[in-house]
């Protein structure tokens, strides 16, 4: 039985695979790999079924060693990945031996990558997920220095290809398509405008959770209405008192009284996932 030990966990990482489907009406937030384009690549360079559990590193600094000989590969987030101090580089196939150490640099493009391993983490279900929620509590713990994650059986073939083209960079300011709504109208025509038009920052108030976002100035309200909780989807766009945008992430709330001014596509949301501190972000509605 192989399995990968904790060296250093870095600044943040968790066990995710594609989540808790189904749950929403219950409360329970999907959670999941935040960039699930990087996961799933992760997975498929180590023939793993798309599902299965790899770890998500936000901010790098990961080190595992391998207990047994294993197959690993990182995606998303630029880093420079070594081998017991050698460089293998990312995107890329890596076999391991017993006892080799695998680490994961600070990104130097985006925020968080993954490493999969061949056969996935093998973690206890909670709600048919392996993954972290982290505004819940559900799910495994964050990784910790001397964790022993257990290798699973989720593979299949191995594929051809060893490496697959790293992630373009991103442009500036990047842009996020959207849908206006599902409250655009609770905003004033001027708002709604600035929303699209406007560029937006990022703050260093990021997490799995959401994003903060400021810019030139407050969004404005045209109705002041006390707004009953509503359910919420991943990608939502909602707007505190303060009037500057919040843009939902993976472990959002499944429901919130503020109004939603509009909703980031699906497709876009890897892209939301890698954003950093300091970068610039445009909304774009979709016609």
């Amino acid at each position: 039985m192989a399995w990968l030990e904790v060296v250093n966990p870095g600044i943040f990482t968790t066990v995710q695979d594609h989540g808790r489907i189904g749950y929403g009406a219950d409360g329970v937030t999907a959670s999941g790999a935040a960039d699930r384009t990087a996961h799933d690549a992760a997975n498929r360079l180590v023939g793993n079924h798309p599902d299965a559990a790899a770890l998500e590193v936000t901010g790098g600094g990961l080190s595992v060693r391998s207990v047994g000989d294993t197959i690993v590969a990182i995606t998303g987030a630029r880093v420079d990945v070594t081998v017991n101090g050698r460089s293998v580089g990312d995107c890329a196939r890596v076999r391991l031996r017993d006892q080799d150490v695998v680490s994961v640099s600070a990104p130097s493009e985006g925020l968080r990558s993954y490493l999969a391993v061949r056969g996935g983490i093998d973690v206890p279900e909670v709600l048919g997920s392996r993954s972290t929620d982290t505004l819940s509590g559900t799910g495994p713990a964050p990784v910790h220095t001397g964790d022993r994650l257990l290798v699973g059986a989720l593979a299949d073939e191995l594929p051809c290809e060893e490496q697959i083209p790293p992630p373009a960079p991103a442009g500036d300011p990047v842009e996020l398509r959207v849908r206006t709504g599902p409250r655009d109208d609770w905003f004033t025509p001027a708002s709604v405008r600035a929303l699209l038009h406007e560029s937006w920052t990022v703050t260093p108030q990021l997490d799995r959770v959401g994003i903060r976002l400021r810019g030139p100035g407050p969004l404005h309200r045209s109705r002041n209405d006390e707004l009953p909780s509503e359910g919420m989807v991943a990608g939502s766009v909602q707007v505190p008192p303060e009037g500057h945008p919040v843009l939902f992430l993976a472990d959002h709330p499944v429901t919130g009284g503020y109004p939603v001014i509009a909703v980031v596509t699906t497709a876009d949301l890897p892209t939301a996932a890698q954003l950093r501190p300091g970068r610039r972000v445009r909304f774009v509605r979709l016609i």
